[in-house]
């Protein structure tokens, strides 16, 4: 009955968000109708089913050390960036100082600059501090862009947080570190979930940054962005594609699993 209702509706809503969700995922859904296909053409019709640039996906030395590289860069990035992002957070929804409202925009201003710029001026600033370029500073750039993203998700789950649990459970005599393991942490843990899975994405698919921060260890899009000018392997490419999507769902699946857990349905006295 709701879906006939809402197929009903005058507004055009429900026709707007079918267009905008096809727009959205048909695209990508070629990415895995391509990857099978026996030929290193995209074109329509296919020319028959395989699997083997999934196998040379997985004999690729230097895909799977790209892997690896983005990887361990997005893990450290992620951690990083939603503690720094938690304890700022904590300090913006916590307490009132003065300078609270231009220290806010000062933290958005890493997503304000175009890409190329910042990494045009990380660049001139590593070398003018003699320090070589590798995962590390690929990473510390990651940690500036990501750190915001981590502060406004925290930021929303946060602000609605009641301090008197806080007051209540040192009034118990609890230290403050328990305090925090035991009111704080349970209570903002799905903004912490959320947190680690979105700046993970962002450094995970961040290229502009890694480029011109890489040294000679390449992340994953460094490697997809080097393989696109060869017709050959692009397919090998389009498996990766497709091997990341079915990752990505799998995560962000998990992730709702974990979210709706925490969430207990309020039963009656009745």
């Amino acid at each position: 009955m709701n879906l006939l209702a809402n197929l009903r509706r005058p507004d055009g809503l429900l026709g707007y968000s079918i267009l905008y969700l096809i727009f959205l995922y048909v695209p990508v859904l070629f990415l895995p109708l391509f990857s099978f296909n026996d030929s290193i053409y995209i074109t329509f019709p296919l020319s028959g089913f395989t699997t083997q640039w999934y196998e040379k996906m997985i004999e690729s030395e230097v895909l799977l050390n790209a892997l690896g590289n983005s990887v361990k860069v997005a893990a450290c990035v992620s951690v990083i960036s939603t503690i720094l992002g938690t304890l700022a957070a904590r300090a913006f929804t916590r307490y009132r100082f003065a300078g609270r409202k231009p220290m806010l925009g000062l933290l958005v201003l890493p997503l304000v600059v175009p890409g190329i710029i910042l990494g045009i001026a990380l660049l001139i600033m590593m070398n003018w501090a003699g320090i070589e370029l590798s995962l590390v500073t690929i990473g510390a750039a990651h940690v500036l862009i990501a750190t915001p993203f981590a502060t406004f998700v925290m930021i929303s789950r946060l602000e609605g947080f009641d301090a008197n649990l806080e007051e209540a459970s040192r009034d118990l005599g609890e230290s403050g570190w328990t305090t925090f393991w035991r009111v704080t942490f349970p209570l903002a843990y799905p903004g912490i979930v959320a947190s680690l899975l979105l700046t993970f994405t962002e450094s995970f698919d961040e290229f502009i940054l890694a480029f011109f921060l890489a040294g000679n260890e390449a992340t994953l899009p460094l490697y997809i962005w080097s393989q696109l000018r060869f017709p050959k392997t692009l397919p090998v490419v389009l498996a990766l594609g497709a091997c990341i999507l079915l990752a990505s769902f799998i995560v962000i699946t998990f992730a709702e699993w974990v979210r709706r857990r925490g969430v207990k349905p309020v039963e009656s006295d009745s």
